[in-house]
């Protein structure tokens, strides 16, 4: 995680900034890069969204976007997996998808790369939750575990490979165990 040390920007001047890769985040006034991605975090990333927009995309109940710049109460974040729901995704006036998104997922997914803070993922994890996301999960492939976090609830660990992890209401059908998420590392 590079921290950017210049002057304090506003988000709007953040915004006006040309896209950095990986991508940059502006929290509490500051500039954060992203990790590079590593190979554990791509495999996740790589099969979760597709897996997600198999299940959900369809039937127009949500969609799943990987790397999505999500701007809203004074920060501007890049989940690695924003969920969502299909009338919420903002939109352009030919129906298309919009290029902003100026609202917080309805689901948050992170993974956790090696060099990244675990807490400052977590309080990304958290504003969202304060916005309005119904769940949010911080994937440790390190750990093999998954953290759930709910709006007002105690955090969940699910490390137990034959275990089902919790999805959100909208994402009833969609169905994966601990052990099916990380069997993705082996393949």
């Amino acid at each position: 995680m590079v921290q950017t040390p210049a002057k304090h920007l506003t988000l709007s001047e953040f915004l006006a900034l040309p896209e950095t890769e990986p991508a940059s985040e502006y929290i509490d006034g500051r500039i954060i890069q992203k990790p590079m991605l590593q190979g554990e975090h791509s495999a996740i990333q790589t099969e979760l969204a597709p897996a997600i927009n198999l299940v959900v995309k369809p039937k127009q109940i949500a969609r799943a976007f990987c790397e999505l710049r999500c701007t809203f109460g004074d920060r501007s974040i890049v989940p690695d997996i924003s969920v969502f729901m299909w009338d919420r995704i903002p939109r352009r006036e030919n129906g298309g998808v919009a290029n902003v998104f100026s609202i917080a997922p309805d689901w948050t997914i992170e993974i956790l790369s090696p060099d990244q803070s675990q807490t400052k993922v977590t309080k990304n994890i958290l504003h969202c939750l304060k916005f309005g996301t119904q769940m949010g999960w911080l994937i440790d492939p390190e750990e093999k575990s998954v953290f759930v976090y709910l709006p007002d609830q105690p955090t969940a660990v699910y490390e137990e490979l034959g275990t089902q992890l919790p999805v959100p209401e909208f994402a009833q059908d969609f169905s994966l165990t601990v052990e099916g998420l990380f069997s993705w590392l082996l393949e």
